[in-house]
């Protein structure tokens, strides 16, 4: 070997999850600690998903407030943003570089690493045994702890024809340099409804989803999903439930970079309740994401080396008191925010296990991600939704209660008068505390906090009567929603 170092936390994976793990495992300390990462700092989020995702969706978004408002309405005339303009904002936000806009400069995550004390080191991590990591030559000793967080990949069914035809996964949709004019996107989740809601911004004259279930959003409540089947039928998507991708032919596809392919149009066929045949320009598979295990040396600890890395509530893999997993490789839950949660928790549980404190405090098990997980969708109606939902209540053999009702109150009706949104809440009867709560409509991301803070605390709906909302403001339909749950 060409040299051995050892640090205190070697983490491989230099995302904002392996970043929050590192900085939380030496903060305010003498520990030392190293971020592998095989290519930029920052990871997936930062680049290919959830901030450029968000910086396409924006403008649409903001052209779409404007237009619920008398004023500014009437001073509107483009039927959209101008995708030229967006395309350049998705640069700036991602450090988006060069002729073909193919590369990204991450010197500032690198900074950030440095800044708090973090060496970087590139190149691909491996497992080489018991608190060793093999980089090329170099071999990395860990004294406290080996992190995995490694994140995860886009995953490609194995259709005929699909993975030679070099389809668009989420990083090419994100990094699109040219809009096409035709798309089909398989999925129906996350990925696929906000990738439908900006490609239809940017100008898609024909968009069809190949949904394999019988409705979007399928992990949320019902109404969710059809609401925002809803909206992008009325902009033109052709929705097609219970529908499968039966072949793809697509003759000297070529690829040439993110967003771009040689080897013309693709013709795919159809099966199911929306069988048929489609000649598109590019084909957006949405049909998740695998836990990326496969590379890393697992099998040096006799651990699979595919699927997810499984760990307890401490975020160690049991058998193995030095190793973690944070993040999606872990399979608890595919978030950013919540991967930044475990980050956290692994962080000081490392941080307390190296000064030989007791773990007895709450802080140090990753219990949220059980069942009071967050999300938001940004789509057009915004999604916001935390805990369980009334099926899944059910399901675990709750006393449920279930309340729901329109968000028409003064703050939405300000907002948009002639779409009001939808909410419901899931309680648990025996224990009258709050476990689900769904909200459907403008600016509802930002109500979900509250939901949230509710669950975590295990507030008594009771107690909740005497958290006052603002007026004129949408977080008004809780009382609403309290005053149905009386």
């Amino acid at each position: 070997m060409a040299g051995e170092d050892t640090y205190d936390v070697v983490v491989i994976g230099g995302g904002p999850v392996g970043e929050n793990v590192a900085d939380y495992a030496i903060r305010g300390s003498d520990r030392t600690a190293v971020i592998v990462e095989h290519e930029l700092m920052g990871g997936e989020c930062s680049y290919w998903a959830c901030m450029p995702s968000k910086a396409l969706l924006g403008p649409g978004a903001a052209l779409d407030a404007a237009r619920a408002l008398p004023g500014s309405r009437d001073r509107l005339t483009a039927p959209g943003p101008d995708p030229g303009a967006v395309l350049g904002w998705r640069d700036a936000v991602t450090g988006r570089r060069g002729s073909s806009g193919a590369t990204h400069d991450d010197a500032g995550q690198v900074r950030w690493a440095t800044g708090a004390g973090i060496e970087v080191i590139r190149g691909h991590g491996r497992i080489a045994g018991e608190k060793r990591v093999a980089v090329g030559d170099r071999v990395l000793t860990a004294r406290e702890a080996v992190v995995v967080a490694t994140g995860s990949t886009a995953s490609i069914p194995p259709i005929p024809g699909l993975r030679e035809a070099l389809p668009w996964t989420s990083r090419d949709a994100t990094n699109l340099v040219e809009v096409p004019q035709r798309s089909l996107v398989l999925g129906g989740g996350v990925v696929a409804c906000e990738a439908a809601t900006w490609l239809l911004d940017l100008g898609v004259r024909e968009l069809v989803m190949a949904v394999r279930g019988e409705r979007l959003l399928p992990r949320m409540e019902p109404f969710a999903g059809e609401r925002v089947a809803a909206a992008l039928r009325e902009r033109g998507a052709d929705i097609r439930m219970n529908t499968t991708i039966e072949s793809v032919d697509r003759p000297g596809a070529e690829a040439t970079g993110y967003g771009r392919l040689h080897g013309g149009p693709a013709t795919v066929r159809l099966g199911g309740d929306g069988a048929g045949e489609l000649v598109v320009d590019e084909i957006l598979v949405a049909a998740g994401r695998a836990p990326a295990t496969t590379d890393i040396g697992l099998d040096v600890l006799g651990l699979p080396a595919r699927g997810p890395l499984g760990v307890d509530d401490r975020l160690t893999v049991p058998g193995h008191p030095w190793l973690y997993a944070v993040g999606d490789v872990n399979g608890r839950n595919a978030l950013t925010h919540m991967g930044k949660y475990q980050a956290r928790v692994a962080g000081d549980v490392i941080a307390a296990r190296a000064e030989g404190r007791a773990l007895d405090d709450p802080r140090y098990a990753a219990s949220s991600d059980h069942g009071a997980v967050p999300q938001v969708v940004f789509t057009r109606p915004e999604i916001a939704s935390v805990g369980v939902t009334r099926a899944d209540a059910e399901k675990a053999g709750l006393d449920v209660r279930v309340v729901d009702d329109d968000i028409a109150v003064a703050g939405s009706y300000l907002l948009d008068p002639d779409r009001p949104g939808h909410a419901n809440l899931v309680v648990d009867a025996a224990r009258d505390v709050l476990v689900g709560a769904t909200f459907v409509g403008a600016q509802t991301a930002e109500l979900v906090h509250s939901a949230t803070v509710a669950i975590v605390g295990e507030v008594p709906v009771s107690r909740l009567w005497h958290a006052v909302a603002s007026y004129p403001t949408v977080s008004e339909v809780w009382l609403r929603l309290l005053d149905r749950l009386r």
